[in-house]
């Protein structure tokens, strides 16, 4: 997903989060107070928003590359997942992380996977899903491969893929004993999805 870099500062909480500074780093605000899902639920400026650990972060609209490779996948997954118990979601939508502590954690990844529907409520996903896909972009490179692969792995996201249009690699981690394993995948490979069992992704489909 991506993130913009040109973050007007804030003077209402109502209208998005009070800002003091602006840092040019993955569109990070140095915020004048902890942030949470209620406060994310208050906003009316017509912005997408994440929250991580209490910081928020403001979303700018994909690229068409970007929609097409998320669609091809979401494409595939839907089809192999029909009349099965595990569904499979786009963006926007929310996913609390730790709904049940803090809850100052809300993420839009690209694609969800939740086979426990316990989980999910009105609003979106309160846990971790069973897989996670990010597409990368300019802006969303470290979030998607530092920030969101500690955060994934540390609330027990079990498969997470990075997929990057740049370089037309697929990253594959698996989540084994509390930390993740990585494994590569070319743009010709075809994947198996780890969580489902019999399920493959072409990526010869994927990108365009």
């Amino acid at each position: 997903m991506e993130y913009n870099k040109d973050i007007e500062t804030k003077e209402t909480s109502k209208k998005g989060p009070v800002a003091k500074e602006i840092q040019v780093n993955e569109a990070q605000v140095e915020y004048v107070r902890h942030y949470t899902y209620d406060d994310y639920m208050s906003w009316d400026d017509d912005k997408r928003w994440e929250i991580i650990d209490g910081i928020p972060f403001v979303m700018t609209a994909p690229t068409v590359q970007h929609q097409e490779i998320s669609g091809n996948i979401y494409l595939q997954l839907r089809k192999f997942l029909e009349g099965k118990q595990c569904k499979v979601f786009y963006a926007p939508f929310d996913v609390r992380l730790n709904a049940e502590i803090n809850d100052d954690t809300v993420v839009q990844p690209d694609i969800i996977i939740i086979c426990d529907h316990s989980i999910m409520d009105k609003t979106g996903c309160k846990g971790a899903p069973d897989m996670v896909v990010e597409i990368l972009s300019p802006s969303s490179g470290n979030s998607d491969t530092v920030v969101k692969l500690n955060l994934y792995q540390k609330t027990g996201v079990r498969e997470y893929w990075i997929i990057d249009p740049e370089t037309r690699l697929t990253h594959v981690y698996i989540l084994e004993n509390g930390h993740y394993h990585l494994s590569s995948y070319t743009e010709t490979n075809i994947i198996q999805v780890h969580i489902l069992s019999g399920c493959t992704i072409n990526m010869t489909d994927v990108f365009v």
